[in-house]
């Protein structure tokens, strides 16, 4: 089995590529052309290494790249600088997104390709009923004016959940929602739920990138977790003790 990972060299992506390892994934990555990727990454055979700027790929070359491919997994994010976050490209995610499900459209698998999107907890789904006070929704518009990642995470996600939706021949998708994440050497115990439990504004819980890496993999592995989560965006956070 081979999963494309995108936004593979992030601190999340490497934690996820060493999960998908773990299992037994063959691996393509695309890394930016001059991105820093581990030594250990050059000398598997399990991983293939793509250089190529997201933004610049043609459909016919994500095409390509998709062949052979039953999984998809984007860790793909804005830098947290100046030039990332308030830079071009703005909708990096969601243009990555919607290229890769026109590419999988286009190919026209005989059985759905699974795509599991890295989000944010601070997006709502908009298929349930997710209520947030007056002042997270004021302080989520100042946000959505004033960080534009947060509006690219919100349109990536809704690609999936409007654009593509339940009943897609081609593409069966999850949209991981951690809370703030945090560098963690193990993992841990972690906590599943449809929908937040707390506020992301006033009251955030901690996700664990090797925990979030480790539930995306499992996602991509574990049919009965897949046929759970299908077409949900479940949230995530480390277990208290």
């Amino acid at each position: 089995m081979t999963t494309l990972v995108i936004g593979a060299n992030g601190a999340t992506g490497k934690q996820l590529i060493q999960q998908l390892l773990n299992v037994g994934q063959n691996i393509k990555v695309i890394v930016r052309p001059n991105g820093e990727i581990p030594d250990s990454w050059m000398n598997n055979d399990q991983i293939s290494i793509i250089r190529a700027s997201i933004s610049e790929i043609s459909m016919s070359e994500m095409t390509a790249y998709l062949k052979d491919c039953q999984s998809v997994a984007s860790c793909l994010g804005h830098n947290i600088t100046l030039k990332g976050i308030l830079g071009k490209p703005r909708k990096l995610v969601t243009d990555a997104v919607q290229l890769i499900c026109k590419a999988i459209q286009h190919m026209s698998p005989e059985k759905p390709i699974k795509f599991v999107l890295m989000n944010t907890t601070a997006n709502k789904n908009g298929d349930l009923n997710e209520s947030i006070s007056i002042g997270e929704k004021l302080i989520m518009g100042l946000i959505r004016l004033l960080v534009p990642p947060q509006s690219d995470n919100e349109k990536a996600a809704d690609y999936l959940r409007v654009n593509i939706g339940q009943e897609n021949k081609c593409i069966d998708w999850v949209v991981v929602r951690p809370d703030t994440l945090i560098d963690e050497d193990k993992l841990t115990i972690y906590e599943v739920y449809t929908s937040p439990i707390r506020s992301a504004m006033f009251n955030p819980g901690k996700t664990s990138r090797i925990n979030v890496g480790n539930f995306m993999a499992r996602l991509i592995v574990e049919n009965d977790l897949w046929n759970k989560w299908k077409g949900q965006m479940p949230v995530m956070y480390n277990k208290m003790n």
